[in-house]
């Protein structure tokens, strides 16, 4: 029978020399609160794009690609407490917090009238380089947790980026459009075709990745793609 360690006297001692921390305010928790405490998932600043067909992330993308829906869990602000969570989450090995963000966003998506009929889910792959120096993609984490809350597959390795380009943080939006085009190839469409996908990757900011990937899916017969993240700057595309 396994025991549940966060009901015993054993957690409490740990808990004593190595207490859990919050991986958003770096409070101390408590037993009932698992990576992220309750008041940091109270104020974390949601977006509720779930629940509104035309949220600025759909109006940045229309006309530019053909998509289904689109979305993000919450607005990435400067030195605030989703940013942090981003950054352990790609920097730091904290693979877990990818999961639970994924849950919580499986869970907004799977009660929205507008986003019911998804079957499967596909991560912004990493280049293998860059995979193997940070040891995972963080997009597979938010995979496995929309993947397990919404029912359906994710698709880790059916799209790869072909080339390894420079990093985008420190780019122009124009910069980032034109490093992006062409680095995304598809690597297994029989399983791919025909489906409903949605298409995630951890923050937008001009959406050039998103659409550089989703430009190759859509090449497919019979696909249809949708995007969800976790974060999306509140000046999108600036």
């Amino acid at each position: 029978m396994m025991i549940n360690i966060k009901n015993t006297w054993l957690y409490d001692m740990v808990g004593l020399v190595y207490p859990q921390l919050c991986c958003a305010c770096k409070n101390r928790m408590n037993k009932q609160e698992d990576l992220i405490c309750f008041q940091c998932l109270y104020e974390l600043p949601k977006t509720n794009f779930h629940l509104d067909k035309e949220n600025i992330i759909a109006r940045h993308f229309l006309g530019r690609v053909r998509f289904q829906e689109a979305t993000a869990l919450y607005f990435f602000l400067k030195e605030g407490k989703v940013q942090e969570l981003m950054h352990q989450l790609k920097y730091a090995g904290r693979y877990e917090i990818g999961v639970k963000l994924g849950k919580i966003l499986g869970r907004q998506l799977k009660e929205a009238e507008l986003w019911q009929g998804i079957d499967g889910i596909v991560p912004v792959p990493l280049h293998p380089q860059k995979l193997k120096k940070r040891g995972y993609n963080q997009c597979d984490a938010i995979a496995d947790g929309l993947s397990e809350v919404l029912e359906c597959p994710a698709f880790y390795d059916a799209v790869v980026k072909a080339e390894n380009i420079e990093s985008q943080t420190r780019k122009s939006k124009e910069e980032r459009w034109q490093n992006v085009k062409t680095v995304f190839a598809i690597r297994k469409a029989e399983v791919l075709q025909g489906k409903h996908l949605l298409l995630v990757d951890d923050v937008v900011t001009t959406g050039a990745t998103l659409i550089a990937c989703a430009e190759q899916l859509l090449g497919l017969e019979g696909t249809k793609v949708s995007f969800a993240t976790l974060a999306c700057a509140k000046e999108l595309g600036k």
